[in-house]
This record gives C-alpha cells, structure tokens and sequence, in this order.
C-alpha cells in the first residue's frame, strides 16, 4: 500500500478548499489535501505545497518538503520569502493551459484597445450613444511583444492569426514564424519605435524592474496602447498614469501591479483610457492547475524530472 502523501494549499482561501479537494481526487486520489493553516497538520509530515504568497518562513519549517507548486504564472509571492529552503525544488504553473489563456487575454487586450472599448464601457453606464469610428483596422496596428517566452510566442501566434503584424523584443534573438525578433539594450529603441501596441510579458528580474517608464514609453509611437501581463514590478505606474493622462498613450490594459490588490483610491480604476483587471491574463482554472501538478507529482514519484523549474541564480 502507498505511504500517505500531504499536500498543503494556500491559494484562493479556506473557501477554495472543497474546490481543490474535488479536482484533486479526480487525478491524485492518493494526495491528501490539507489547508494551509490546518491546526491539525504537523510540519514534519507535509510533502508538498501548493501556494501563491506564503507567510516567510513557513515553508521551512517543513523538514519532509519535497516540492512546492506555485499556484500561479508567477512565483514573486514564493521567492521573496528570505528563508525559502532553496534545495526544494519550486516549479512554476507554466502549462499548456496558462499559455493559451495569455494568448485569449492579449488578444482580447489589443482589439479592446483597437475598438476603443474602455470608452464605449463608459458611454454604456452613462446611457449615451456615443458613435465611435475606430480609425484603424488590426493590420495596421503593429504590436510588439517584450518577452518571446512560451507565452509571448503563442500570443504573438494568436494576434497574427486576427490579422495583428507582431515584433518582439528579447534579451537574445528568438526564432518565431512570422516574427521579426530584435534582442538586447542597443535594439530596444527600434522596437519601441515600431510598436503601436506594446505588450510586457517579460519575466521578473532585477533586470525588467521599473522597465516600463517614462523613458520607455517616450519612445512608442504617439497615441500608442499598452497592454501590461508581466509583473507588477516591472511597471513605474505614475509614469503610466501621466502618459494615459497627457495622450502619448492613448489606452492601456493592466492585470498586473505593485501593490496588489491595486489600491481603491488608485486613479487607474476611474481612468477614461485604462482597463484595470485583477491579475487573471493567464489563470487557468483549478481543474486545469490540479491535473498539471498531479501530474508533476507522479512523474517526480517516478524519479522523472519536475517540470518548469524556477531557477534561483537566474530570478525566473
């Protein structure tokens, strides 16, 4: 008979809890899922973890841990934590199913943008017909991607397919269909120079903090979208606020921030030219996390490889 496995949960609340426990049971009957602030479970007896934004030092006050799971795209809740027990693997939520739902949200992101849907949003709650007469058609409208990830590469894939032209812009040079790819510091500018809608779905490292500002969107055409899917640190929001507010952007949709949640006092949540959603660009839905991570489990049971690993030394 197999040893009994535990697996902690801190991801969406106590109230979740029934919800995972389902999903679960369909594809790890052998996985015994416990809350995270359970009084009943010991430390010593917890092999995984499946969390978004432990509390420091929680993780390593467990002895028999084995993996943990990031319950979504990011990890920054996870790491930031000083006394994480770097010798436990931490796989990031990096599946099939997260990638489309990017791919969904950007696309979505960009014809928002295109069609003026913030504005005709506002017309709707104040009962006015107000006529818009978008003036471009998406072949017009070049978007540039920052970051030709997995997930940059299948969003660049799915604004071709409505008829976007798509740039993207890396560290290194990136082979994509249909993609031209320019890379590092000194390309940068031609990048920006050509992206009338940019997206940000650069991972989060010193080197993307703060790296949508003022300078970088100086350099976007006049009246240029953004779309912001990355990480919240990687934006300067006044600087955002002030091109929204003086037109050198001319709309932006934002899912990601620092803080989060977005404070309700924030300018963005009442800005005529802004969408503010609340980080769900690329959440798949507990289903589609507990299948992967059950998954994960077994392979790693079997002695295979964890997938998606975060690598330390490089912050992603």
């Amino acid at each position: 008979m197999a040893a009994r496995r535990v697996m902690v949960v801190k991801s969406g609340g106590e109230a979740a809890m029934e919800e995972w426990r389902a999903c679960f049971a369909g594809c790890a009957p052998g996985l015994e899922l416990r809350w995270w602030d359970d009084p009943a479970t010991r430390p010593e007896e917890v092999d995984y973890a499946l969390v978004w934004d432990p509390e420091p030092g929680r993780l390593a006050a467990m002895p028999g841990l084995r993996a943990v799971f990031g319950s979504g795209a990011g990890v920054d809740g996870i790491v930031s934590d000083g006394d994480y027990p770097r010798h436990v693997p931490l796989v990031r939520m990096s599946i099939p199913a997260a990638t489309e739902r990017m791919g969904e949200f950007c696309c979505w992101a960009a014809l928002s943008l295109l069609k003026e849907a913030r504005r005709m949003a506002i017309a709707q709650a104040e009962r006015r017909w107000d006529f818009v007469e978008p003036p471009h058609r998406a072949s017009q409208r070049t978007v540039g991607i920052m970051g030709l990830g997995n997930m940059g590469a299948r969003t660049a894939m799915m604004l071709r397919g409505i008829g976007f032209p798509v740039i993207g812009w890396s560290r290194g040079r990136k082979s994509v269909p249909g993609v031209e790819s320019y890379a590092g510091p000194g390309e940068m500018g031609a990048f920006l120079a050509r992206s009338d809608i940019l997206i940000c779905l650069l991972p989060a490292t010193e080197e993307t903090r703060g790296i949508i500002n003022a300078a970088t969107l100086a350099q976007l055409p006049p009246g240029a979208g953004y779309i912001g899917v990355g990480r919240g640190m990687q934006q300067v929001l006044p600087d955002i606020v002030s091109a929204l507010d003086e037109g050198r952007l001319s709309g932006a949709v934002l899912d990601v921030f620092e803080p989060e949640p977005l404070p309700a006092d924030h300018p963005l949540w009442t800005h005529p030219r802004a969408i503010v959603t609340a980080h769900v660009a690329s959440l798949p839905s507990r289903a589609e996390r507990a299948s992967a991570v059950a998954a994960a489990i077994a392979g790693f049971e079997r002695g295979e490889p964890l997938p998606n690993l975060f690598d330390h030394a490089r912050g992603y």
